[in-house]
């Protein structure tokens, strides 16, 4: 952890003010980012709302992902995915993780930058993979070698992605180190009059 993230975040994993205010806070990022997992923690210390756009997508369709690739394929999903975020950038505040594929496509994108801010998750393929592997819910790992995949969807995506406004580096670490350096990047985003402006 810097110098930085110590000085600007609570010590001891407590609550910190949102410094977001209403503006609902997007991460992005490749499956096996850390969205969920560090989403939850990080919704938790600024004491707002968590919303997993996945759960919601399934909730409104009464299957899982895997069924709606399945059965209706990738591009049924993704105008699914689009409305639902739509729908959940709408509320007043709070952390929305989202798929891998969302922030790719240009409707969502212009969406989330003018109802939220985005923080991308950016990690290496080794540790994603190494994530991933615990889990066997990712339709796009099944089309092929999980290595391949994951490198293409990297090449494919890193350059989108870096397109949000913020990047962290998801890493090893453990997830309070990255919800600090979340927050404390979302300060200095925040302490921008530019941004002060847009709020």
């Amino acid at each position: 952890m810097d110098e930085n993230t110590q000085n600007h975040t609570a010590v001891n994993g407590e609550p910190v003010p949102n410094p977001a205010g209403d503006r609902v806070i997007v991460l992005v990022g490749l499956m096996g980012a850390g969205k969920t997992t560090v989403g939850r923690r990080l919704a938790n210390r600024l004491d707002i709302p968590f919303v997993d756009a996945d759960a919601e997508i399934e909730a409104a369709a009464g299957m899982t992902i895997p069924e709606i690739f399945a059965q209706h394929g990738e591009q049924h999903f993704r105008e699914g995915e689009r409305k639902v975020i739509a729908r959940l950038l709408q509320q007043n505040g709070g952390v929305l993780a989202t798929g891998g594929g969302a922030f790719m496509d240009p409707e969502t994108r212009a969406q989330i930058k003018r109802d939220g801010v985005s923080v991308w998750l950016r990690a290496d393929v080794g540790l994603l993979l190494k994530r991933v592997a615990r889990r066997n819910n990712r339709p796009l790992l099944k089309q092929g070698d999980p290595a391949e995949i994951m490198t293409r969807l990297r090449d494919e995506r890193y350059p989108v992605y870096a397109q949000a406004d913020i990047t962290v580096d998801s890493t090893d670490a453990p997830h309070e180190e990255i919800v600090d350096a979340i927050i404390t990047a979302l300060q200095g985003y925040f302490s921008d009059p530019h941004h002060q402006a847009d709020r």
